[in-house]
């Protein structure tokens, strides 16, 4: 069996958001990941090789196309093809202000690279946060860059747009919103509570003057040695994944 011209069609256009809204769907490649996202989302389309459905026979979907990894990559967006591309239905998610209460969440404002989205995702699921808020001018969480970087963590971590000063404005009274500035508080030095939300702001500009006054306690990440010349800043992700990993420190210590 071999893939149609009109399934290679349509799971390029899956790489452009206005084709992922109107058809309700996403695509995601890899051994791996595919396998993963089973537990969480509809599979409308699998496309596979003969070895790869032979070692996952319980993965269901609405349809299923056998093929060799030749025609598989003439429809794979990516670079290095593996054997599998599956097209997923779009969720229905969403995440209330009262949904954070009693846990360590994170919020992410106008983070724009995909990538960066992805591993941000990815980083939540390693240390156990799942819910994310970001605003609605933050990547998609259905770009195909993104569902690749998240290495599977999607299936385990709910992430839903918001416009973000009403969302922080609603959260229950009490709840910490904590964010990084280059004029915060040094984070090793600091009181942290175990729960609260983490504000991660723009690659290149940070948390918004809007989204920074609803912010109860700012954070800074000191480099090394102190008074040195060094890097203008970190990138959003390992800056992320630097300020979870404390917060979590603290619990465990």
């Amino acid at each position: 069996m071999s893939i149609s011209k009109n399934q290679i069609k349509l799971v390029r256009s899956l790489s452009q958001r206005k084709f992922r809204n109107e058809l309700g769907l996403f695509v995601a490649e890899g051994d791996k990941l595919v396998p993963d996202l089973f537990s969480a989302f509809r599979c409308k389309l699998l496309i596979a090789t003969p070895d790869f459905l032979s070692e996952y026979p319980n993965l269901k979907a609405e349809e299923v196309v056998e093929c060799p990894h030749a025609d598989l990559e003439r429809a794979s967006l990516l670079n290095a093809p593996q054997r599998v591309i599956a097209l997923f239905h779009l969720p229905s998610r969403g995440i209330q202000p009262s949904a954070l209460s009693g846990k360590l969440s994170l919020m992410l404002d106008r983070v724009q690279d995909p990538g960066n989205l992805g591993t941000i995702i990815r980083i939540a699921d390693w240390f156990g946060i799942r819910q994310i808020v970001c605003s609605n001018d933050s990547a998609d969480v259905f770009n195909p860059k993104t569902i690749q970087a998240t290495m599977g963590a999607l299936a385990r971590v709910n992430v839903a747009y918001a416009d973000l000063v009403p969302f922080i404005n609603s959260l229950p009274n009490g709840l910490p919103v904590y964010g990084t500035f280059l004029d915060g508080v040094d984070i090793y030095k600091t009181e942290l509570q175990e729960n609260g939300v983490i504000v991660m702001g723009n690659e290149g500009n940070g948390i918004s003057p809007d989204v920074e006054k609803c912010v109860t306690n700012k954070l800074f990440i000191p480099s090394f040695p102190k008074g040195e010349p060094t890097s203008e800043s970190l990138n959003v992700a390992v800056a992320t994944a630097i300020t979870c990993a404390e917060f979590r420190r603290r619990v465990n210590s």
